[in-house]
């Protein structure tokens, strides 16, 4: 069972990153800077803080009532 949970909670970590990154890059482009114009730490803030809000829209939407509840996450 623990492998299971390892396994969904990685593919949905993931998921939420690759969502994160897509949108740090869009904010940057929309900023009008390049992405290697931003060091690593900068770039790293970005997508974490872009990461904290997909994990709200998805606490917000309900799915991750349901994925607490299913103790998945």
């Amino acid at each position: 069972m623990q492998r299971l949970k390892d396994k969904v909670l990685h593919k949905y970590a993931g998921a939420i990153r690759e969502k994160a990154i897509s949108r740090a890059k869009a904010r940057i482009a929309l900023s009008g800077r390049s992405p290697s114009a931003l060091s690593e730490e900068e770039l790293e803030v970005i997508v974490k803080e872009e990461e904290d809000k997909v994990k709200q829209l998805i606490y917000a939407s309900g799915l991750g009532v349901a994925m607490v509840l299913l103790g998945i996450y």
